[in-house]
């Protein structure tokens, strides 16, 4: 069990019987009554967002999460298909429990899969990962001095936002947080 004070950005709690990841929190100790934690949380398996309010004392229950490293494989009629790096069995994860994170999808590429009571919920990536540019307009020399920018389409389908002087066939470091450009990298 967890006290409101073991609270911290990116702790998983059980609320409600759903996990949940504590997004961002706020200790607050009014002059006048008893102290209370406002947090903001995201629902692991929908994805929603909620704003609760616990007391001092509170409890919140540990939430029964495995990470396992997992290598993404295909995808098929039946979703994506990953192979436990341990025991080599393949399971399937559906559309629609990744979302948006199907976009960071490369084959072959190792992940961390999270498993809520024996269930795939969602997908944990690393904080920076490299992609290969498979579609961008040629930048124009000397169009810089603004830092102008324009999108370009990585090799999974997903559109960021980069400098003009990046170009097609490059690769380049996405932060996997805010889907946002970092720099371009020799492969």
């Amino acid at each position: 069990m967890y006290q409101t004070s073991d609270f911290r950005n990116g702790l998983k709690i059980l609320v409600d019987g759903d996990p949940y990841v504590i997004t961002y929190f706020q200790a607050v100790n009014p002059g006048k009554g008893s102290a209370f934690t406002r947090t903001k949380m995201k629902n692991l398996i929908t994805g929603n967002q909620l704003e609760r309010t616990f007391k001092n004392a509170e409890k919140v229950g540990k939430p029964d999460l495995e990470d396992h490293k997992m290598q993404y494989l295909y995808q098929d009629d039946t979703g994506y298909i990953f192979m436990d790096m341990d025991t080599f069995d393949q399971i399937p994860i559906p559309v629609e429990t990744l979302g948006d994170d199907k976009d960071f999808l490369i084959e072959n590429a190792e992940v961390d899969v999270l498993f809520f009571n024996g269930r795939a919920i969602g997908l944990e990536f690393p904080n920076h990962m490299v992609f290969k540019i498979t579609e961008c307009e040629p930048g124009i020399k000397g169009d810089t001095a603004q830092g102008a920018t324009k999108p370009a389409t990585l090799e999974t389908g997903m559109v960021v936002t980069v400098p003009l002087f990046v170009n097609q066939d490059e690769s380049i470091r996405v932060d996997t947080r805010t889907r946002a450009y970092m720099e371009r990298v020799k492969v």
